[in-house]
Formats: C-alpha cells, structure tokens, sequence
C-alpha cells in the first residue's frame, strides 16, 4: 500500500492522465474544459479535493514585476466570457477579474515577484516562487495542480500535471491566467502614474519599440529589470 495518504486518494487519475492531461501535440488537445470536467469525474467520490489551475503574467516584459495567480473553481463552473486571457479583450477581462474575484465559491490567490526578485534570482525561478506562493494560497490543503510550469514543485500534498497550453485546455488554468494578467495590467497602470514617459499603462512593460525608444530618451526607470536586455 502506498505510504503517502493523498497518493491514494489520487489514484483514479491514473485513468485520465494519458490521453486528457499530458498530451503535448496540438492535435490531440482536448476543447477547453474537458480537463476539468474528466478530473470532476475521476475525483467525484472526494469532495475534498480540488482542481487549481495556476498560470502567471509578465515573464516577458522589460519592466514591473511578474504576477502568477492560481484558481480553483467549484464542481460545473461555467461563464460565457471565461478563456485564455490573451482571446479576451481588456473590458472582458476586467469584467471576469470582478466576477471571479468577488465569488465566494471561487478560491484564489496571486503573488508578485518584484523586479529585485527577478534580477537577483532570475525570471524562471522567480516564476516558480510565484506560482508555488500563488497555489498554496488558493488550495492550502493540497489537491490537483494544472500548470504549464513542468519543473512546478509543491511537496506530497500536491500532484502537479503539466499542461500544454493549459489557458486553453482548462477553465482553472484560464481563470487564473485572467486574474493574473488584469492584476499585472493594473499594476503596470499605477506605475505609469508613478513614472510618467515610458508608456507602461499602453504597453504593460512589453519591449515594444516606443518602450525602447523611452528608454534610450530617459534613461531607466527603478521598475526596469536590470537582468534583461534593455537596449
């Protein structure tokens, strides 16, 4: 018999996890929220446990900090607008960031990792610190974790699937790919008030070319990552 406890109580997932959890080729991608719906299934007889889905905003940028968000929605949650965050526009995205956000049945929780965070330690592990803080938040007591992060480690009390894509495959994953990115694009908005003349409200930090071209006018702004190549 299996030592760990919360092993067992996972092991009808072994019948899910080939074809609907770790299939990598697009062709073979499940519609977004089959996942949900077969993890559901096989966790039917455990109301205890939970899905959380967790994906992060901002690994890319030249400026601000990265923003991971997890997400474990109730049994059958459905909303018209919910999907990758990127397929939704700005007021979608707000409008489902209030509606999830104010949810009592929805648990969730973000973490930011700051720009000191990202230069002294490097954006992939900052990434991790922020998506492990970001899950212990919102499922304190351990269940299934859906992320794309394949190095994701969160002790005995977590199984962590990676998922391919998993904005698109799982509505947990797409939840918290929403609360991360309107949480990072409202941080981004305050810095533009704080450090007027690179645009950050328009391009969120992105090294776009009107971003380099005021950082070459002005000079860098306290909220630059220093680790990134910024010219």
């Amino acid at each position: 018999m299996d030592s760990n406890p919360f092993a067992v109580r996972l092991a009808p997932l072994l019948e899910v996890v080939p074809g609907d959890l770790l299939a990598h080729r697009p062709e073979v991608f499940s519609p977004l929220g089959e996942v949900d719906r077969a993890l559901e299934r096989a966790l039917a007889s455990d109301s205890e446990l939970v899905v959380c889905g967790v994906d992060e905003s901002g690994a890319g940028p030249l400026a601000g900090p990265l923003v991971a968000a997890a997400c474990v929605l109730p049994r059958g949650f459905e909303h018209p607008l919910l999907r990758d965050s990127k397929l939704m526009t700005e007021r979608q995205r707000s409008q489902l960031f209030d509606e999830l956000s104010q949810d009592p049945e929805v648990s969730w929780s973000v973490a930011v990792a700051s720009v000191e965070r990202i230069d002294s330690d490097g954006i992939r592990p900052a990434n991790l610190w922020a998506m492990t803080e970001a899950v212990r938040g919102a499922a304190p007591s351990g269940g299934v974790v859906l992320s794309d992060a394949r190095d994701l480690e969160l002790g005995p009390e977590y199984a962590v699937f990676p998922l391919v894509k998993g904005d698109r495959r799982s509505l947990a994953v797409a939840a918290a790919s929403v609360l991360a990115k309107v949480t990072r694009d409202r941080i981004m908005c305050e810095l533009d008030a704080k450090h007027p003349g690179y645009g950050f409200a328009a391009h969120k930090g992105y090294g776009t070319a009107a971003h380099r071209e005021a950082i070459r006018r002005l000079g860098l702004s306290p909220v630059h990552r220093r680790s990134f190549r910024l010219s």
